[in-house]
């Protein structure tokens, strides 16, 4: 009796370390699935972390494709009678027929209402002389014939102070240079007082309303 119960004794002890082996093969598969799973999850955040990286390049190819995209107008002025960094001819001095030149432009700013017109010339720091101001040119119109008089409002000029063209007369030697310059603005200009606009008057009242503007430098040297 005493080693039948010994044999029963040994059999329960060998059975449970049985178990306890098989419960620890378990626990060390579920352990390993469960790193597999984390590993998997870290991989899940790699892919989503390259997607984001992905979409935001994305965004930034978007950003520099559109700051590149040019959106000014090329406003410019031009004339028939003569070309940027030429001579003025002496037709529209006061060595010729004293009227004053065509001008056309092109490309204004879009809000444009109207133009303005003036030209000058600086003789030295400080000093202005202009020959020809002119405002309340409606949008619509984009040429000046040579010496016109019907379109837009006449200022004054610095030679005898009347409210018309003056032609270029310098009674210094060497060559001069004169610039004629259109503005477009988004407004009609708000003078103290209409009947007296010299350059000096217009360029203030344009000041916040002037969308863009253009010139054309000619010289002129009198025999």
């Amino acid at each position: 009796m005493r080693i039948i119960a010994a044999i029963l004794f040994l059999s329960i002890v060998l059975l449970a370390c049985g178990k306890n082996s098989d419960d620890s093969d378990t626990a060390d598969v579920t352990d390993e699935s469960s790193n597999e799973i984390v590993v998997d999850d870290e991989s899940a955040d790699d892919t989503s972390s390259d997607n984001d990286a992905a979409d935001e390049s994305d965004d930034d190819t978007i950003e520099e494709s559109e700051s590149n995209v040019d959106t000014t107008e090329s406003f410019a002025l031009t004339s028939s009678a003569m070309e940027e960094g030429g001579d003025l001819p002496i037709y529209y001095t006061c060595d010729g027929q004293s009227i004053s030149p065509p001008l056309t432009w092109s490309g204004a700013p879009e809000g444009t209402v109207g133009y303005a017109i003036a030209m000058h010339h600086v003789p030295g720091p400080g000093d202005t002389h202009w020959y020809w101001v002119i405002y309340n040119i409606p949008a619509e119109i984009t040429a000046l014939t040579e010496g016109e008089t019907d379109v837009g409002t006449f200022g004054t000029n610095s030679v005898n102070d009347l409210n018309q063209y003056a032609p270029p007369c310098s009674q210094g030697p060497g060559t001069k240079e004169y610039t004629i310059t259109v503005y477009a603005l988004s407004a009609a200009p708000d003078l103290p007082d209409p009947t007296v606009v010299d350059r000096d008057t217009l360029l203030a009242a344009i000041s916040e309303i002037t969308l863009g503007s253009a010139e054309i430098n000619v010289s002129y040297t009198r025999n």
